[in-house]
């Protein structure tokens, strides 16, 4: 993965502490990639690649080993990329040859490679996010076709996978912070407990953090916008960080929320749908139902000019 260097560049490195007792080697690449021109690959949206698996009971999960490290970096770009993955470890200077990780071009580089190599089976019965591949089928006789399918280009193009990591034939599966099943979608509570063991958000960073978190799972909360705005509003620059009973009451509401959020059904685009809409002047929100079920919640908040209008 890596050999010795004499590269002026010399990022600093930590170790942290793995789920699975193992350690992840960091590399701080902050000043590097202020100076990398951005890959504007896009990454697909998480709901995009949900509402693909209606119809959809059985699923396998699989895990690439290291992803990035299974990229090589091309060999007649060494004396022009080699040098600039250059870190400085106790013992010694070292450049990577493999794909590192923590490079701002890194995961768009691998979700292109991986959409390339399973292109002709995207929106069929595969699902791929950067290095975690989702195969999903409506029969077991499908399913057994369709892993092979994937095992044989994983072979060919020599990607390992992390058998620990890996589940075959399930009827539920957990993926991308979801429970999918052929039910529906719901949060994965694993996810999402900590939450409730939250501490009032006492700086922007905090609240950004809180935010952040509440904002992955927003389709599965009904008026998110109109929840959360008080808490977006202390993350304006000119707004003074004072925390009010309406930010109590906001944080409060989206923990309680995000713990007990409904399953959301998969949406059949042969069947019709129902958008049910309401406005208000500090937002607008919409639910869209299929046979008087949810498939998801959307909502924004109404820019100050906008709120003038009459």
């Amino acid at each position: 993965l890596v050999r010795p260097s004499v590269s002026p560049w010399g990022a600093l490195v930590l170790l942290v502490k793995k789920k699975d007792g193992g350690s992840r080697l960091c590399v701080d690449y902050r000043q590097l990639n202020k100076l990398t021109i951005k890959n504007k690959y896009p990454l697909r949206r998480i709901d995009d690649l949900m509402d693909q698996l209606r119809g959809a009971s059985i699923f396998s999960k699989i895990d690439l080993r290291s992803g990035y490290h299974q990229i090589r970096v091309k060999e007649g770009d060494i004396p022009k990329n080699h040098i600039k993955t250059a870190f400085r470890a106790r013992y010694g200077h070292y450049e990577y040859v493999v794909m590192p990780f923590g490079v701002t071009n890194a995961p768009v580089v691998f979700m292109d490679y991986m959409n390339r190599i399973f292109r002709p089976f995207l929106d069929k019965f595969v699902v791929v996010f950067i290095d975690d591949i989702l195969i999903y089928s409506r029969t077991p006789k499908e399913h057994g076709e369709h892993l092979r399918l994937v095992l044989e280009i994983l072979k060919a193009k020599q990607l390992y996978a992390k058998l620990s990591k890996c589940e075959f034939w399930l009827n539920e599966v957990k993926f991308l912070g979801h429970v999918i099943s052929a039910e529906g979608i719901v949060v994965d509570l694993a996810k999402v407990e900590s939450v409730l063991q939250w501490e009032r958000p006492r700086t922007v960073t905090d609240i950004r953090s809180f935010v952040g978190l509440a904002g992955y799972y927003r389709r599965f909360i009904e008026g998110f916008s109109k929840i959360v705005a008080p808490l977006t509003q202390l993350t304006r620059k000119e707004q003074s960080f004072i925390w009010t009973d309406a930010c109590e009451r906001s944080f409060n509401e989206l923990k309680r929320r995000l713990t007990t959020s409904p399953v959301l059904v998969l949406p059949d685009s042969g069947e019709p749908f129902d958008v049910y809409c309401d406005a208000s002047h500090q937002g607008l929100g919409c639910v869209l139902m299929q046979n008087r079920k949810v498939v998801t919640y959307a909502s924004r908040q109404l820019k100050n000019h906008v709120m003038t209008w009459s």
